[in-house]
């Protein structure tokens, strides 16, 4: 689906969700079930990834951090002179 951008190798663990944070590292949160709220999200791991606008970055099966294009991306807008 997408491009590997950085090996990391994270070992995941059930009921929790893992993501990119706005910093670039893989964080995660735990999932909310049956009425119990969530937690706090906390890093696993720092990988410093720079995010370009009209990216999806994700964990992939692996544990590494990939992107993919996409789809319904707004393109910026270019400043008239």
């Amino acid at each position: 689906m997408g491009e590997k951008v950085q090996k990391c190798g994270v070992k995941r663990q059930d009921g929790f969700l893992y993501y990119i944070d706005k910093a670039g590292d893989v964080s995660r949160a735990k999932m909310a079930r049956g009425g119990k709220k969530g937690g706090k999200p906390e890093k696993v791991m720092k990988a410093g990834v720079k995010k370009e606008p009209g990216f999806l970055y994700y964990l992939d099966k692996a544990g590494d951090v990939a992107k993919a294009k996409m789809v319904n991306a707004k393109k910026a807008k270019k400043k008239k002179k």
